[in-house]
């Protein structure tokens, strides 16, 4: 254990300083008096309701740095696992290790489902291997193969072999389907029930079960051969009387999934069907395991949060966690390809270098059309990878949404035409500047509704991810085509 109330600083407690909201001496000197709360003038805002508040973050590490273990699970204990994996996400690493070595046997197996992967392994191998194995025998099966699925095999033996072996048998088993499948979603733990049973015979049942998962929400009717035939809710099931039979009590809407199916798929049918839970089948249409909602919807979220960060040009796997090395190599590429793209632009405009020095006004006007450009391409082109990632954006309705974009910026195009021209004649007190600039800029702005629809659609049809590499055709288009109208109808109408 380290010294930590030693008098002189080290470099790691300057930057857990620096890293950390909040005034130091705010922090509660004696550890018998607990955090204190701030006024309630200056409680959380409706937008901060559910974050961690800095004096609470800073009072947990006070008593990290006291090594008060008392005063520190006092102070977790109200504390959510999901709040608990923000601030093991917020803090440095120093004081992640001490906090955790501190915490000791109170780490729950809930806060190791929430944590980004990112550090997930950096804190598994921090834990003691006893309170590693209390915390994983705690989850359920799903959330056991999403922990150690993206670890090595060293530590992934060492969370296997803590496992009752029928736990073992199920996460082995869900390991051998495809990464980012439904087989590798499901929880193994399912509720079922023959379909001639009655609801007597189905509470009974569940009443003498001793391996019921913690939460569940269908109860599925399954034939002989072991097929889901139905799902029954538990609504349904504990207001109907003892005789009714199950089959009466099956739910009209009624989706199996099947376990090589790919998530984000999955996650597209919870949402777009309403489910709360669905049965999945292998490849005999034998039931082996249940998707529930929480999982399909962290799903979701993570694609979400996948088509934000390469929109940016951030990669996909980008954390605040990251060092600046992780972080570096994870944006060079796309940096790498914008500075191609601006040199493909700058060579149009180097094609008129001699109507640039003889009208100077046009450098001044020329980023003007380019940016309206590039935004108007952007605005398209989010809504396009959106509505791909739906599949709201169809081969039904593109050539519809194409034709609206035009005529969008077709109408955004006249408007600006008419402001930017009036602009012109104002500045430099050139109509036939006023009509150069008005002119390029409805073109501009009629090419970047087509290109930001027009791009990411064919790059669906191509199997090339549309948020990964989308921005950067849209922005070289409108670049080269703002650049190009606007230089070459100064040539024709200037010159």
């Amino acid at each position: 254990m380290t010294e930590a109330t030693e008098n002189k600083t080290r470099p790691e407690d300057e930057e857990r300083a620096e890293d950390q909201p909040g005034d130091p001496s705010d922090t509660p000197k004696d550890p018998e008096d607990g955090p204190e709360l701030p006024p309630e003038e200056d409680g959380p805002s409706d937008d901060d309701a559910y974050a961690l508040q800095p004096k609470s973050v800073a009072a947990i590490l006070y008593a990290v740095d006291v090594e008060d273990r008392e005063q520190l699970v006092e102070l977790m204990e109200p504390l959510h696992p999901a709040d608990i994996a923000d601030l093991l996400e917020q803090i440095n690493a120093y004081d992640r290790m001490r906090l955790i070595k501190l915490y000791d046997k109170e780490f729950d197996g809930d806060i190791l489902s929430e944590l980004d992967e990112s550090i997930r392994e950096d804190v598994i191998a921090a834990l003691h291997p006893e309170v590693l194995a209390d915390a994983v025998r705690d989850l359920e099966t799903d959330d056991v193969v999403d922990l150690i699925e993206d670890l090595d095999a060293a530590q992934q033996s060492a969370i296997l072999g803590v496992l009752e072996e029928g736990d073992r048998v199920a996460v082995e088993q869900s390991l051998t389907y495809p990464e980012y499948s439904a087989g590798r979603l499901m929880q193994r733990e399912v509720v079922m029930a023959p379909e001639h049973w009655n609801v007597g015979e189905a509470i009974d049942h569940l009443r003498s079960s001793q391996d019921l998962p913690d939460q569940f929400y269908h109860l599925v009717l399954v034939d002989p051969k072991l097929h889901p035939v139905g799902n029954v809710t538990l609504g349904r099931l504990m207001a109907s009387r003892r005789e009714v039979k199950l089959a009466d009590l099956m739910e009209e809407t009624f989706h199996v999934i099947p376990a090589t199916r790919p998530e984000k798929d999955v996650a597209y049918a919870f949402n777009q069907y309403h489910l709360i839970s669905a049965p999945v089948v292998d490849e005999n249409e034998r039931l082996v395991g249940m998707i529930t909602i929480d999982d399909a919807m962290a799903v979701l979220d993570e694609e979400h949060e996948e088509d934000i960060l390469r929109l940016a040009g951030v990669g996909e796997e980008s954390r605040l966690s990251d060092t600046v090395l992780e972080t570096t190599r994870q944006r060079f590429p796309w940096l790498a390809v914008n500075l191609v793209t601006a040199i493909l632009a700058s060579l149009v405009i180097s094609q008129f270098e001699a109507a640039l020095a003889q009208v100077v006004a046009l450098a001044v006007l020329m980023p003007i059309v380019a940016s309206m450009g590039g935004n108007a391409g952007t605005q398209a082109l989010t809504v396009a990878v959106r509505a791909l990632a739906t599949k709201d954006l169809t081969g039904s309705n593109v050539w519809r949404i194409i034709r609206r974009e035009i005529a969008v910026g077709l109408v955004n195009g006249v408007a600006f035409a008419v402001i930017m021209g009036l602009v012109g004649l104002a500045w430099f007190g050139s109509p036939a500047l006023g009509v150069v600039i008005a002119s390029a800029m409805v073109i501009n702005l009629v090419i970047a509704g087509l290109a930001g629809i027009g791009i990411p659609v064919l790059l669906e049809k191509l199997k090339v991810d549309p948020a990964l590499a989308s921005g950067a055709f849209v922005t070289t288009v409108t670049d080269v085509v703002g650049f190009f109208a606007f230089l070459g109808l100064a040539v024709l109408v200037l010159l």
